[in-house]
């Protein structure tokens, strides 16, 4: 449990950072926005570059990948079914809400996590790999449909992926790692320099938001935040334990890897997302303030009863 607590305690020490910036006036809302402008589009895909140029790819094909996918999906479509025929959300706001309800802190959660507790760090590999390459391009893509005020052309639909720049960092990522080539010493440093900034940028623009933002869950959206959190943290580990054990035969560390990952609270980049369509701002916020609290005891639950 030490890799889960040092986790969450390095994220919980950058949020204060935010907060108290906020409390002391150095930073204010626009600052927020700027912070979360530099993760998406300059710090987030450099990351991707430096993480992904060193991932094991053959991973991706693993019976791990099949549990997260899967899912993944199932939470997706649930949420998705409960937002547009009972909560009657937009496409934007339901594509946010899904988001939250699926999408891992992979990055400054999962990584400690594989490494301290499931003794492996390669074992997050194929749920960033999701992530990044599908679930994110394809989120994304629906969003700049969904907020554009004329209808989108088919073929800026299907190549947007290709135009996010995340999206695109981590195709650069994935292609180094194919080809096993490293980037010369001149391109590398700085890179990972500017992607060393996505993480506190996130987290402390977050932190801003929690301090002069509207309190959590004081926006009305108790249901659909009750809704994200149970997906999140009940039923995403849940259908892939299940489907791991039952349904791949999975034992050990891949299935005990598979399901306290999917118990892991929904990422910041998320809250990122939302503030650059500026769509479900507030839900976003508060689906990651909630999950990161109450994933602490989901996981451990996850890891007692699996291992």
């Amino acid at each position: 449990m030490s890799g889960v607590l040092e986790g969450f305690t390095t994220i919980g020490a950058l949020i204060a950072l935010g907060a108290l910036l906020a409390h002391l006036r150095v930073f204010d809302l626009s600052a927020q926005v700027v912070l979360s402008r530099l993760a998406f589009y300059v710090a987030s895909p450099a990351l991707m570059i430096t993480v992904l140029q060193d991932a094991d790819v053959s991973a991706v094909l693993s019976r791990n990948l099949v549990a997260t996918g899967c899912a993944v999906v199932t939470v997706v479509l649930l949420y998705v079914v409960v937002a547009r025929l009972v909560l009657r959300q937009d496409l934007a706001d339901t594509v946010v809400g899904a988001l939250c309800s699926a999408y891992v802190n992979a990055g400054n959660l999962g990584l400690p996590i594989a490494a301290y507790v499931l003794g492996d760090a390669a074992l997050v590999a194929p749920t960033l790999l999701l992530q990044m390459l599908v679930l994110q391009p394809i989120a994304l893509a629906v969003l700049d449909v969904a907020v554009a005020e004329h209808r989108v052309p088919w073929h800026r639909f299907v190549t947007r992926p290709l135009r996010t720049p995340l999206t695109v960092g981590s195709l650069l990522g994935l292609t180094l790692s194919l080809s096993d080539v490293r980037l010369p010493r001149l391109v590398d440093e700085p890179l990972g320099l500017v992607g060393a900034m996505a993480v506190p940028a996130m987290l402390i623009a977050y932190g801003v938001s929690l301090r002069l933002g509207p309190r959590p869950g004081s926006g009305g959206s108790a249901p659909v935040l009750a809704l994200i959190v149970t997906l999140k943290l009940v039923v995403q580990p849940v259908v892939a334990y299940t489907l791991g054990r039952f349904a791949l035969g999975m034992e050990g560390a891949p299935l005990l890897a598979v399901t306290v990952l999917a118990a892991l609270p929904a990422a910041q980049n998320i809250f990122v997302i939302a503030v650059r369509y500026d769509r479900s701002t507030v839900l976003a916020r508060d689906a990651v303030f909630a999950t990161t609290v109450l994933s602490v005891p989901a996981v451990a639950v996850a890891a007692a009863v699996v291992g």
